[in-house]
């Protein structure tokens, strides 16, 4: 037999809390690292993938953490491919130097992720040619014009 009332349910202390959720989102995005973001906000892995699953705006969130931190981690290893990382060397006498070392593995990396783009980026139009494509594109128009007249008028 149904009970008279709805029955309220006591939340379990596992179940995820607005907070709970905002705060593994927020460190999803700052670290892009799931385990991580389970360690810090209490909350099992398996339960996380399992929301991820069943909860549009959950998922959402997710992505949208993921695509940010990946982006400062893009820029960030830029900065390093372009501007190199301090190393101190120290020499037999004791003394330090410091100088900058560059990755040449991570900036073959970042070349072939961003050579499609470049590529298309070489690939646009100069002011010249821009030029030139605008005359060829005006004569065209002449030409369709004097057409049109001339069909017009032998109708």
């Amino acid at each position: 037999m149904a009970a008279a009332k709805p029955q309220l349910k006591k939340r379990a202390k596992r179940d995820w809390s607005k907070a709970k959720a905002e705060r593994f989102i927020a460190v999803l995005g700052e670290t892009c690292n799931v385990s991580e973001a389970c360690r810090r906000s209490k909350v099992p892995l398996a339960v996380a993938y399992r929301r991820r699953k069943i909860d549009a705006a959950f998922r959402a969130a997710w992505r949208e953490a993921i695509a940010s931190a990946y982006q400062r981690l893009e820029l960030v290893l830029l900065d390093r491919a372009f501007n190199g990382t301090e190393k101190v060397v120290k020499r037999k006498d004791g003394s330090e130097e410091r100088m900058r070392e560059y990755s040449d593995q991570l900036g073959l990396t970042l070349l072939r992720l961003h050579r499609d783009s470049a590529s298309e980026a070489a690939r646009e139009h100069q002011p010249q040619q821009i030029e030139e494509l605008r005359e060829r594109v005006l004569r065209k128009l002449v030409r369709l014009k004097q057409r049109h007249e001339e069909d017009k008028d032998s109708e």
